[in-house]
């Protein structure tokens, strides 16, 4: 069997196909979460917060440095908390999501397996 047709069988399993529409549809949720995140919860946390835009909080470390010019001398060293806890929430969001699907999947293979027996 030469490489082509065996990377062909490969590819054309039922299982490859399905983990790559996964794959698929994991990347288009995840867009949705950081959207939701991003437009939705966060700016009201940030207005009650007192009107912040929460993703830009930081601690910042080391100011900037610049010359005459404008020209950067020294990049800005900070600790961005903001962005880590809309990553946070976007995981939580995400990691909620798949156990619910998971469940959900179970509880479908259960009961297929009754019906079946």
């Amino acid at each position: 069997m030469g490489f082509v047709q065996e990377f062909r069988d490969f590819a054309m399993k039922g299982n490859v196909v399905d983990m790559a529409v996964g794959i698929i549809l994991g990347a288009a949720f995840n867009k949705i979460v950081n959207s939701l995140v991003a437009d939705v919860i966060m700016p009201p946390i940030g207005m009650a917060l007192g009107r912040v835009e929460f993703k830009d909080l930081q601690l910042v470390l080391q100011s900037a440095t610049s010359d005459n010019t404008g020209a950067e001398l020294t990049p800005e060293v900070a600790i961005r908390y903001g962005m880590f806890i809309n990553t946070v929430i976007e995981f939580l969001i995400v990691a909620m999501s798949v156990f619910v699907v998971v469940k959900i999947m179970n509880r479908v293979m259960r009961g297929r397996a009754a019906v079946a027996a």
